[in-house]
């Protein structure tokens, strides 16, 4: 059991046999009587996404959350298939758990999926990962004031803000939690 003041963004925790993973935390102070705390959590088997609100001292039952490293192999109509890097085994997850996070995935991506007593819960992607650019923008002449940038496409599908530089077949790194350049690997 931990105290909800513990509670912090990627706290996993157990409540009316619903298990839930904190995405925001705030405590909040009143001029007088006891504090509150409210947090974003996401019911890690349904997806959904809701409000909860605690006073300061309540308790949660906290779980520990098991990450083995996967490998993305291919996917289907229905299912994602990785391979853990360690035991070999295949395990095929459904394509709605990754909602838009699906176009960021692509072939031998390694992730991290999270079990608790032995069911697949939830996943993390890598912070930041290289993608090569099959579509640009036009730059226009002479726009370089106050550091210009342009739409660019990268090889999964999905479009970022980049500098004026980049070009088609550039392979840059994007940072996956902000969905923003980061750098240009190589020409």
């Amino acid at each position: 059991m931990i105290d909800v003041n513990q509670l912090r963004k990627g706290t996993t925790f157990t409540q009316n046999s619903n298990l839930y993973r904190v995405m925001e935390y705030r405590h909040h102070k009143p001029g007088r009587g006891k504090a509150t705390i409210r947090v974003t959590v996401r019911d890690l088997r349904s997806g959904a996404t809701t409000e909860m609100t605690f006073n300061s001292g309540e308790r949660v039952e906290d779980i520990r959350v098991e990450a083995n490293r996967v490998e993305f192999l291919y996917a289907d109509d229905d299912f994602l298939t990785f391979m853990n890097t360690e035991t070999y085994e295949q395990p095929q997850l459904n394509r709605a758990i990754f909602g838009d996070d699906i176009n960021y995935i692509k072939d031998s991506m390694e992730i991290k999926l999270l079990s608790y007593e032995g069911e697949i819960i939830d996943y993390e992607l890598p912070k930041t990962m290289e993608y090569k650019v099959i579509e640009v923008e036009a730059a226009v002449a002479g726009d370089t004031a106050n550091s210009p940038t342009k739409k660019i496409r990268l090889e999964s599908g999905f479009e970022v803000n980049a500098p004026m530089f980049i070009n088609v077949g550039d392979v840059v790194k994007i940072n996956l939690e902000e969905l923003a350049y980061v750098t240009r690997v190589s020409k």
